[in-house]
């Protein structure tokens, strides 16, 4: 049989499949089913950068006008009883899940500053987190602020956590950059272990009845697998770090060429939220005999074997095979329309 184990952040992980955070996470009982159907680690949902700047504020409000209004106050602490601060129930999740699970658990932060909440990442890594992603999910919509600057900003946040935890830290990323490849290198200096590519930003829709701008949430699709296949597959090789794929994975075809642009890991969220844990038994399953009728004796063996280094013609990830489809597409639909010749 394959050996289908892979490594990543450090971690020596019984199959290339990740359960990348979904609400399916949120549940001890869902993990555990996750867990059972095979999955190699969990992701957890992200702890925002907002909710802990909010419940700061309210604390602070609480702090300062006591429990208690009247003159003969009992004390001047919060009602802890019936005030809770929001990012409290997230660590007691992480302590929880560590409890139930033998599978390595990664925290999440979502956030695009530095600061007090950095302290947070401390806090995830003592309830007992393997690894922890920071998830970069920021709009850059001020014209004034130059891309070096969010950059650097980006930067100098990874180093921050980094310098504060001792687990390993991966980043997650939008493809939103001009030169993604000296980012992560950057990245890599500052401390990251690891690069997911990649992150799927949630687009806002316009009702036009109502006059609103409306949220919408739409599973992925393998065909979205595209751009980070791309760009693991350029950047791999290039950089010493652990890169994983997200977005898209729905099969045992699409982990497999996650596998072989050079991804440690494959992450799944919408078809699980789809078909359920057991679709990861399935996938599994799938990835065994694919590798078994194609002669791979180890998921090592696969990685990276379809990177641009690896392949005949590294063009085909670059602007000259994009000019060349352009010009076999009008080719073809010149042929297609051209009248027949008459005898």
């Amino acid at each position: 049989m394959p050996d289908i184990s892979t490594t990543y952040l450090g971690m020596r992980l019984r199959n290339p499949l990740v359960a990348s955070a979904s609400p399916l996470v949120k549940s001890i009982d869902a993990a555990k089913q996750i867990q059972d159907a095979g999955a190699a680690a969990i992701v957890m949902y992200s702890l925002f950068e907002e909710q802990i700047i909010r419940d700061s504020i309210d604390l602070d409000y609480f702090m300062e006008h006591g429990a208690h209004s009247f003159a003969e106050s009992l004390t001047y602490f919060p009602d802890l009883q019936n005030y809770n601060i929001g990012p409290e129930p997230y660590l007691q999740h992480v302590e929880r899940l560590k409890h139930a699970l033998d599978i390595p658990v990664i925290g999440s932060l979502n956030g695009a500053t530095g600061g007090g909440w950095i302290q947070y990442a401390k806090w995830i890594e003592e309830a007992g987190a393997d690894a922890l992603e920071i998830n970069i999910y920021n709009v850059a919509g001020d014209p004034f602020r130059s891309a070096a600057d969010v950059e650097r900003q980006y930067i100098e946040l990874v180093q921050s956590v980094c310098a504060a935890v001792s687990i390993p830290v991966a980043v997650k990323l939008s493809p939103f950059y001009t030169s993604l490849g000296n980012f992560i290198h950057h990245l890599k200096q500052s401390g990251a272990k690891g690069a997911v590519l990649f992150n799927r930003f949630y687009q806002p829709d316009f009702d036009i009845e109502e006059m609103e701008v409306k949220s919408k949430i739409d599973l992925s699709v393998s065909s979205e697998m595209r751009l980070p296949l791309r760009w693991i597959a350029i950047l791999s090789q290039q950089i010493s770090v652990d890169f994983a794929l997200t977005g898209g994975a729905h099969t045992a075809q699409d982990v497999i060429k996650g596998l072989m642009a050079g991804a440690k890991v494959v992450m799944m969220t919408s078809a699980l939220l789809k078909n359920g844990p057991p679709h990861i038994t399935a996938t599994i399953s799938s990835l065994l005999d694919w590798m078994t009728d194609h002669e791979y004796v180890s998921v090592e063996q696969m990685c990276g074997c379809m990177s641009q280094s690896s392949v005949a013609d590294p063009s085909a990830f670059e602007r000259a095979h994009y000019v060349s489809m352009l010009s076999s597409w009008s080719q073809r639909k010149s042929e297609k329309h051209k009248a027949p010749r008459g005898d």
